[in-house]
């Protein structure tokens, strides 16, 4: 056979696997934080938004939540800003603030200019709009000194989201780009961690998937192996034995959340492998891990999903 013929029949293949996906996701709402090497790399970025595209055109209401870490830490550096984080949270003063309104203000302009360019309708926003995004000062727990807590500036758990803003851009067939800046009950912005907000999105809105783009190729356990498929009750476990700490934390916490909340499943994916979110969404095999609530069907094995 022609290798051009065998190259169709593997593409033919390719878009018939993803016909059941199309059918059972169609008007699904699907929440994607995007983060990691895939807001960097102009190849991945331009594939993301392709990507993106696709799955309203298909008839799925994908939701863009973004992150920015990297870039809010490379302008703090110029600036001679020191970033301290703690458990996964970076300390925000006022000027770190300022620097975070900044760089989020122009990744979110730029999502949303990828994604008109590929033929979508991107809308921008933060959780100041409309103030949909309600937020309070969080304070964490000590892990050395039980009962303390930790005053880290100005970052914001989230109180509450109104849907309304969101479910209205959806019904119009625009994509909401949201930039993870909740507002306080004095109109005081705060940071708030782009996994957290992206999962308490998918909660409200009562999504089908929680999709978090990472650096990572999934949940790894203690050798390093990729786990494809955990329950509620085994990322728990992973928890408590500290095969999950660090800045990874709050992400698989939200990603917990959510499941347990009414969201279907949860996908931890790797950004840095193109089109990363449609073999995760579209295919059988996927490209990360998938977690579901104990009580939702085997997730061990994905084709079953």
């Amino acid at each position: 056979m022609p290798i051009d013929a065998v190259n169709a029949a593997v593409k033919a293949q390719i878009l018939a696997e993803a016909l059941p996906y199309i059918q059972r996701f169609h008007d699904k709402t699907i929440i994607i934080k995007y983060g990691g090497n895939a807001m960097t790399e102009p190849k991945l970025k331009a594939g993301f938004a392709r990507d993106v595209v696709m799955l309203k055109l298909v008839g799925m209401n994908p939701v863009i939540v973004h992150g920015g870490g990297p870039q809010i830490g490379d302008l703090l550096e110029k600036m001679g800003i020191r970033s301290e984080f703690r458990q996964g949270m970076r300390v925000t003063d006022e000027n770190v603030m300022n620097v975070v309104e900044m760089v989020l203000g122009e990744l979110n302009q730029e999502i949303v200019g990828l994604i008109n360019q590929h033929g979508g309708k991107a809308v921008g926003l933060t959780g100041q709009d409309g103030a949909f995004i309600h937020a309070r000062k969080m304070m964490l727990k000590s892990d050395a000194n039980h009962g303390e807590l930790i005053d880290i500036g100005l970052v914001g758990e989230i109180e509450r989201i109104d849907p309304e803003l969101i479910q209205l851009l959806d019904s119009r067939d625009f994509i909401p780009v949201i930039a993870p800046i909740g507002v306080g009950g004095e109109g005081e912005a705060y940071n708030i961690n782009a996994d957290l907000v992206a999962g308490k999105l998918a909660e409200t809105l009562r999504a089908e998937k929680l999709v978090l783009m990472t650096n990572t190729v999934g949940v790894l356990d203690k050798n390093g192996a990729l786990l494809t498929g955990l329950s509620a009750t085994e990322i728990d476990a992973l928890f408590a034995d500290g095969t999950i700490s660090g800045g990874m934390l709050p992400k698989i916490g939200s990603a917990l959340d959510a499941v347990r909340n009414g969201v279907k499943s949860s996908h931890i994916i790797d950004g840095r492998v193109e089109h990363a979110l449609l073999l995760e969404v579209l295919t059988n095999e996927g490209v990360g891990t998938m977690i579901c609530a104990d009580d939702a069907e085997p997730v061990h094995v994905r084709a079953q999903l």
